[in-house]
């Protein structure tokens, strides 16, 4: 893994009106590291990844991607480098695009002439036989329609994905199948992620390392190794791992 950090965050701010929901963060993350954000619902988790995407625009502090200092409003080479991943498969799909629609947009927006390339590529890593491009979003699966979507964002070719809540929507059965294939991608793409969930079974399965959330400030960094021997140091970060394996048993 190479040391240069890819994403570095400084005291990073946002408000909705009164409603302060980040608060002084500061965090970084490895070249080719995936690291969690974990925490309840509104936490500020997801509003972090949406500053970092370049999605928020109502923020302060310093936010650094790849060696540039990120201003409010991105540019196009920003978005070829730095892509999201939505949690909802069926609301990130536009329902009268087919697939080949849906991965061909990016691809002209940047006047990216090797589009048939990038679109098979994109769609044999994600697993998806050639014959779905012409196939429309209320023709797949959740599964299915998750994967178009990580493909969407690997049509670009970026060297960091934005993962909010990626499996939350998606039956039990595929959640796995889904991370697996995040987890493969990553090793074959050199990627970084950074991946946003309330499920540490999630996070515990695809981060080197991650920070817990609370109240729009970060209560506790933490490596897998600590979450998986089940010793974080903070009462809140417990708490939240007794909550999270309870809720497993209960479902299992």
């Amino acid at each position: 893994m190479n040391t240069n950090p890819a994403i570095i965050v400084e005291k990073l701010n946002v408000s909705f009106g009164d409603s302060h929901v980040v608060k002084d963060l500061s965090f970084s993350v490895a070249s080719g590291e995936s690291y969690g954000i974990v925490g309840e619902s509104g936490s500020g988790k997801s509003t972090v990844l949406r500053v970092l995407a370049g999605l928020n625009r109502e923020w302060s502090g310093d936010v650094t991607i790849l060696g540039s200092k990120q201003p409010k409003v991105r540019d196009k080479a920003f978005y070829r480098a730095v892509q999201m991943v939505f949690q909802d498969p069926y609301g990130s799909l536009h329902p009268k695009k087919t697939v080949d629609d849906t991965l061909a947009e990016p691809l002209a927006i940047h006047g990216i002439e090797d589009a048939e390339a990038r679109i098979e590529r994109a769609m044999k890593d994600v697993g998806l036989p050639n014959s779905f491009r012409f196939r429309f979003p209320h023709q797949l699966s959740g599964g299915q329609r998750q994967r178009v979507a990580i493909a969407r964002a690997l049509v670009l070719e970026p060297r960091i994905l934005l993962l909010d809540e990626p499996t939350s929507a998606l039956d039990v059965s595929i959640q796995a199948e889904v991370l697996n294939l995040l987890q493969a991608l990553r090793k074959e793409r050199n990627l970084t992620y950074i991946l946003v969930s309330h499920d540490l079974a999630v996070v515990a399965h695809m981060c080197e390392r991650l920070l817990v959330m609370q109240f729009g400030r970060g209560v506790e960094e933490m490596t897998a190794e600590t979450l998986a021997a089940r010793s974080p140091q903070t009462t809140y970060a417990q708490q939240l791992l007794i909550a999270s394996e309870g809720f497993r048993r209960q479902t299992a």
